[in-house]
């Protein structure tokens, strides 16, 4: 006997689900999501948001600038997440993850060269800076 399988599909062609967000709140989660690499078919289905908006938004066709300064505020809390993170384990790990964050940090970012706001040198377990 085969057990029900209740997962959700991919998603459909029509979007059913309803999205009771405002636009603020889409486009700041558009850009939390693919900031984590979602998928813009899948952050559609999720939110509730036609993907025609979703693609707007992410091609720069509507509220590009809007949107990038968001990319880039997701950006900055990622990072700052992952730096709390390694800041918790020594050694190569610790390493590795800061280097890690760097990289996401700076990948597809060559039109914002400001420096992070608090951009002091973060101490090693050590007692050196990084």
């Amino acid at each position: 006997m085969q057990a029900a399988d209740n997962r959700s599909p991919n998603p459909p062609m029509g979007y059913a689900r309803e999205c009771s967000l405002t636009t603020d709140q889409q486009i700041d989660l558009v850009a939390e999501f693919h900031v984590h690499r979602i998928r813009p078919s899948r952050i559609a289905y999720r939110l509730g948001i036609d993907i025609a908006q979703v693609e707007a938004w992410l091609s720069g066709e509507q509220d590009s600038e809007r949107f990038q300064r968001l990319i880039v505020a997701h950006k900055r809390r990622k990072y700052y997440v992952q730096v709390r993170k390694a800041d918790r384990l020594r050694g190569q790990k610790a390493y590795d993850l800061r280097l890690a964050a760097q990289r996401d940090l700076h990948a597809g970012q060559p039109t914002d060269t400001r420096p992070l706001a608090d951009d002091k040198q973060v101490k090693t377990p050590y007692g050196g800076h990084s």
